[in-house]
């Protein structure tokens, strides 16, 4: 991953259930984006990154499992002018494995949402997925 020192922020936001351990949903958060500043509430769990390099354990497990293109492609659908998102699944997180989520219901308690913003968001994202896009 090109580690240049781009300026963005990221952002994790989880619901988190009744029958759920907030301390858990951290510790998923946590093991995908360790740097992360974790802020908890009642009904969701909140942390944000502005360090590009807090993404390098999703780049390294994208390009483990080959699954840049489906990354890429969750990215590009979901950009919206100078930010974009995705889902991980927030059980597999939790045991340090990053596993794509096309939707919400993919993951039985909810998702973990990555939200990535950037005035240079199309760098970002092909450093990420490490594809250079037409």
């Amino acid at each position: 991953m090109n580690f240049s020192n781009y300026n963005c922020s990221v952002e994790v936001l989880s619901s988190i259930n009744p029958s759920e351990n907030p301390a858990k949903i951290e510790k998923a958060i946590l093991n995908i984006l360790p740097d992360s500043n974790i802020t908890i509430d009642k009904f969701s769990i909140k942390a944000q990154s502005k360090n590009f390099h807090s993404l390098e354990k999703i780049h390294e497990s994208i390009h483990s499992a080959k699954s840049q293109k489906a990354l890429q492609r969750q990215l590009e659908q979901h950009m919206d002018k100078d930010s974009t998102w995705f889902y991980l699944n927030k059980q597999a997180a939790f045991v340090e494995k990053v596993v794509l989520c096309e939707n919400a219901e993919e993951s039985p308690l909810g998702p973990l949402k990555i939200t990535i913003s950037s005035s240079d968001i199309d760098r970002i994202i092909d450093s990420l997925v490490g594809t250079q896009r037409n």
